[in-house]
């Protein structure tokens, strides 16, 4: 695998965020509510981070895999992976390139919510390193989302209700006992109720065995899908 080739494929997101305003929008808009609500809403009673908590949970469940999957199926769409792929570059270094740019821009964001919380010291670092596992398990469920899919259609209709499920969970949980059991499965659940502990962090076996569970099951779906869809 060329490491050249995978950080130009890095550098062409770059240049293509900025055309495509689907996929820039969802870097910002989530980080960018997030510095509104904490500065313009106070209410009694609400804890000091609730809406730093909420919306970068949202925001680690849904921009990565919006943004994964709208890429490589409009690549797919459009042919230019099949040109990128008849250049000799191969599927891992194309996959590994957008996997990482969509990880590390999306870590940038988690840095913008991390400055507003006002999280310092091993808190701040608690807080990225808990973003950092939940943006790979979506960035992963994005790229097999994105290598099923034969067009954007698909992976919009796909996409959207995966995403659903994954960014508002924690927020339902919150407000019905069932959704809570139910959501204690999923990785979005147990990264929202690891963040809602720092600075007197407690890392239970629970959260560790469900985000380990998830994060196996999303990557041998990605592994299927990268094998049906012919890139393998």
């Amino acid at each position: 695998m060329s490491m050249r080739k995978t950080l130009a494929i890095f550098q062409k997101q770059i240049k293509d965020t900025f055309k495509n305003k689907a996929v820039f929008i969802q870097f910002i808009m989530f980080p960018a509510m997030g510095v509104i609500m904490k500065n313009a809403v106070k209410i009694d009673g609400m804890p000091e981070n609730y809406f730093i908590i909420l919306f970068a949970s949202m925001y680690l469940a849904m921009a990565p895999i919006t943004c994964m999957a709208e890429i490589i199926a409009e690549e797919k769409e459009k042919n230019t992976l099949r040109v990128l792929l008849m250049s000799n570059v191969k599927p891992a270094e194309y996959l590994i390139g957008v996997g990482s740019y969509i990880w590390l821009i999306c870590m940038l964001g988690s840095i913008v919510f991390a400055i507003t919380g006002d999280y310092k010291g091993a808190s701040i670092l608690q807080f990225l390193l808990i973003m950092a596992i939940g943006i790979m398990i979506s960035t992963l469920i994005g790229a097999a989302i994105g290598t099923w899919s034969k067009n954007q259609m698909t992976a919009t209709s796909i996409t959207v209700p995966v995403m659903i499920i994954f960014s508002f969970l924690p927020m339902l949980s919150t407000f019905n006992s069932t959704i809570k059991k139910f959501g204690t499965v999923i990785y979005s659940e147990q990264i929202n109720l690891l963040m809602n502990d720092i600075g007197n962090l407690q890392i239970k076996s629970e959260s560790v065995i469900v985000i380990i569970v998830n994060l196996v099951i999303m990557l041998g779906l990605f592994v299927y899908a990268y094998r049906r869809s012919g890139l393998a």
